[in-house]
């Protein structure tokens, strides 16, 4: 895939993509830092992560299943203006109530990786301006450019603290600074989205409409399916969110943020490689397994990391986890856009994506817990990355059989 056969709305869907995800690992290197600097305690800050991802659940799941009738490029500007209002008031005050208030509401990632209505929407006008054949090969290169543009923020956030606080910046004045950028993304981001032209937007047929539920009709089932197992894995990998193993890196080996900038830099530089590689294998062995038999190698790797003894050789495994842990996304997301018809794809990718972002959100409270103990601080490595496994084990079985070109020309009514 060339970026020359992308049409202009294209290149406007990833330019968004790597502001966006720029933005939240900029972020999430430092947001555990910086509420533990406004004196949460390691519970309260698990719990606050949670209610971020549950509130943005809650609130992408209208969003994303309403897109397709009320408008694409209208849910994305409100994403964008969710994501403004989650910076300003995270870094104007200290008020737990406040806090809460912008964490339900706003759009914020303590993980690193996409929240909010953003990828659901763009993956379904993505796949709308791009032909089928491209899809997979398209969602690499979007993954590519989204783990490089998280890589960079990850360096620019640590590196920008540690910067201000050798000027003589106060930690939380340091932190605060990055928190305040990061609202100063969602303003570029809701200008870019206000550039899509109306080829965006969801073509429906001139027949009669099938009653829908959440968006969806005939897809109904199976979306709902993947949508179980999928939380599944988004809430064993809640426990490993990038904010908490960065603080995990903190405190077990002294890693300084200028550091663990570094770390997760070269950590999603690695996984933006392993997307891209997804599209070569998932065209020899298919997106399913694709999805699993890159997936479970990774998971091994994961519950490995505590168990290193200094912090040359945990970097060492965590690096060799990320070269392979993003293979799975882009066969997920183009499976899921395969299996569905064309007006039910932002629904589709939303349910999905909030299925994720409910299991996600549940997981970082215990997480917050383990990592308050010495004693269990290696513990959610070890939890999340055996539910990850039982979630490859499920999803083999319950798809591997379900041959992704064929189910959707069924969708679609051909032979």
């Amino acid at each position: 895939m060339t970026f020359a056969k992308l049409p202009a709305d294209g290149y406007i869907l990833f330019g968004t993509r790597v502001i966006r995800m720029f933005a939240y690992g900029f972020l999430s290197v430092v947001l555990v830092l910086y509420l533990a600097q406004l004196g949460l305690s390691e519970g309260l800050i698990g719990l606050l992560l949670s209610l971020t991802l549950i509130g943005d659940a809650a609130i992408s799941l209208w969003m994303t299943t309403s897109a397709d009738r009320l408008g694409r490029r209208r849910i994305l500007m409100a994403g964008a203006a969710l994501m403004l209002f989650a910076g300003v008031l995270f870094a104007v005050t200290d008020k737990l109530a406040l806090l809460l208030i912008a964490a339900i509401i706003g759009v914020i990632s303590p993980s690193g990786y996409e929240v909010g209505p953003f990828l659901s929407v763009e993956q379904a006008a993505l796949s709308q301006i791009v032909p089928d054949r491209l899809r997979t090969q398209v969602f690499a290169w979007y993954n590519l450019v989204g783990s490089f543009a998280t890589a960079a923020g990850a360096l620019s956030g640590g590196g920008l603290t540690q910067l201000l606080q050798q000027a003589g910046v106060i930690p939380l004045n340091s932190y605060r600074t990055v928190v305040v950028l990061y609202g100063v993304m969602g303003v570029l981001l809701g200008a870019l989205f206000t550039q899509l032209s109306p080829e965006v937007e969801a073509v429906h047929s001139d027949g009669p409409q099938t009653p829908t539920r959440l968006g969806l009709h005939r897809s109904r089932s199976v979306v709902l399916k993947l949508s179980t197992l999928f939380g599944l894995d988004a809430f064993a990998g809640g426990f490993v969110v990038q904010s908490l193993v960065a603080y995990w890196f903190h405190v077990r080996f002294g890693v300084e943020p200028a550091a663990l900038g570094g770390i997760f830099f070269g950590a999603n530089i690695l996984a933006g490689i392993s997307a891209l590689a997804a599209a070569w294998v998932a065209a020899r062995i298919g997106l399913v397994n694709t999805m699993v038999f890159t997936h479970l190698p990774s998971n091994v790797l994961l519950m490995l990391v505590p168990l290193m003894p200094n912090l040359s050789s945990a970097i060492a495994v965590l690096f060799a986890r990320f070269s392979i842990s993003q293979m799975d996304v882009p066969p997920r997301q183009s499976y899921t856009m395969a299996v569905v018809a064309p007006d039910e794809r932002s629904a589709a990718a939303g349910v999905t994506g909030i299925a994720r972002s409910i299991g996600a959100a549940i997981s970082p409270t215990f997480a917050g817990v383990f990592l308050g103990n010495p004693v269990l601080l290696g513990a959610p490595f070890f939890v999340g990355g055996a539910l990850k496994v039982v979630y490859d084990i499920l999803l083999y079985r319950s798809f591997r059989e379900i041959k992704e070109r064929e189910h959707e020309d069924a969708l679609l009514g051909k032979d």
